[in-house]
Parts: C-alpha cells; structure tokens; sequence
C-alpha cells in the first residue's frame, strides 16, 4: 500500500461554521467548495478535511444522518505554548486548557460550532535526559478567591476556586449564589458535576425528574443530560467537575466554556 495523501471526511450541520473555524484558527485553506460541501487543505502534513453538510445525498442513505461527533482530530505540533497562547489570544474556543500527562504528553483542545473537537498535542524529545533529582516534595496549595473570580449573570452568581488557572490540574471547584425566584437556562453539561447546597433549598429538574435539594444535602448530576436549577428562595452551593467540562444549550450550536472553572 503507497499512500499519497490522508484526508477526514466530515459531516456536520453547519459547513460554513467548520470551515470558518479551521480556515481562522489553524490555517487551513478552501481548495473546492459547493453548497453543502468543503475541501480545506494546509501546505504542510496535516491531513486535508472534507465538510460535508448532514442530509447530503451524496452520502449513502444510512449515512446521511450521522453527525461528526466522539472522534479528536489530534496535530501534534511544535512550541504548544506559544499556539496555545496564539489561539486565545484570538479568542478561539479552548474547551481543554493545556495540560501535561505524566508520559510526556502536552496537550490542549479547541471545539468548533460543530462539536468537533481538535487537538494540539507536543511530546517530550525521545532523548530528554531521565530525571534522577530527588522526588520534590509538593506542598499544599491555598486559594483565596478575588473579585476577578467572580461571574454574575442575570441568573446566579459564580465564584471560582480551584481552576487550571488558580493551581489545580483535574478539578474545578466554585460556589453558586442564587437569589430568590432565579432560574438558571436549560443546559447540559459534558461532565459530571457533584453540588452540595450549603444554604436554603434548590429545586432541580434533571432529565424530567424534578428534585428538592435542601442545605446539607448532596446531588450528583451526571453528563450530557438536559438539566434546569431553580431557587425558590434564596440559597447557595459549592460545586465540583473536571476542568475540562463544557456547556451546551438546546437550540443553539456549540459547545461554550464555563469561565469560573477554567
């Protein structure tokens, strides 16, 4: 087998919204486009991508429903600091913030309008001399938060505490402050999230199911499952997630970043 080139065949709702997003953010450039179809290429080993939209009969029928959806388009790069500072500076939608693993792996990821997700990922040099310093001792890490940590919206009022940005590396933390009569918007969330509510009483209504959560008690809601939260009187609590959780609201496209707990 002698292959020539690699192309991702994409099928999405939106090709304008795709092909936007890798033509603005990661250089890609349209080589032949039509309604309902994209044919994006780069002048280096990236893989050339075709958008094609949803429902196209150029599809075979029992594909033509199907959506691009649970895979990573991963570009292994070099200098993943400086792109990954590139693209928010740009304001590109970064739903992973960068990260390191333990095998040598720096990685960090976007989402486009579509859900797909794109990965930039640089590895350590293969000849990187081994650590042979003493294990470092890690001491415990104190946040305090600021007014730069809160968020208010026109249904609650969010502090950060633990965040990619304020120290940890798997988990955010933040309160939630509601006032009495506040309901939050119909939403799903791509992790799972732990809240305990640590003053007054939380209605939630999560896929259907309808509970009253009073101070003290703990409720787990579980990812990707439509949820709503109500405050019949006024209450707050503290909520946990991964740090690389994202939003989504029925009825608009796309995925959106939660600010207090990146």
């Amino acid at each position: 087998m002698n292959v020539t080139t690699s192309t991702l065949s994409l099928t999405v709702a939106d090709v304008d919204a795709s092909r936007e997003f890798f033509c603005t953010h990661l250089g890609y450039q349209v080589a032949m486009a039509a309604d309902g179809f994209a044919s994006l290429t780069r002048g280096d080993a990236a893989a050339d991508i075709v958008l094609l939209r949803s429902g196209s009969e150029v599809l075979p029928p029992e594909q033509r429903d199907r959506q691009a959806t649970g895979l990573i388009f991963a570009l292994t790069v070099t200098g993943i600091e400086a792109e990954e500072r590139r693209l928010r500076e740009a304001g590109a939608p970064i739903t992973m913030p960068l990260r390191e693993e333990p095998w040598g792996e720096r990685l960090f990821q976007l989402t486009d309008p579509n859900g797909i997700i794109v990965q930039f990922v640089e590895w350590a040099a293969p000849d990187e001399p081994a650590q042979t310093e003493e294990p470092k001792e890690f001491a415990m890490l104190v946040i305090t938060p600021t007014a730069e940590n809160v968020t208010e919206s026109p249904n609650a009022r969010m502090t950060g505490l633990a965040a990619p940005s304020r120290g940890s590396t798997e988990l955010s933390t933040w309160t939630v402050a509601m006032e009495a009569g506040q309901t939050g918007p119909e939403h799903v969330i791509s992790r799972e999230q732990v809240w305990t509510v640590t003053a007054g009483v939380l209605d939630v209504t999560c896929d259907g199911r309808t509970e009253k959560i009073s101070a003290g008690q703990t409720f787990v809601l579980p990812p990707d499952v439509l949820r709503q939260i109500h405050a019949p009187q006024a209450a707050e609590a503290h909520v946990a997630m991964r740090a690389d959780g994202v939003a989504s609201v029925p009825g608009t496209e796309g995925t959106r970043i939660l600010p207090w707990a990146q």
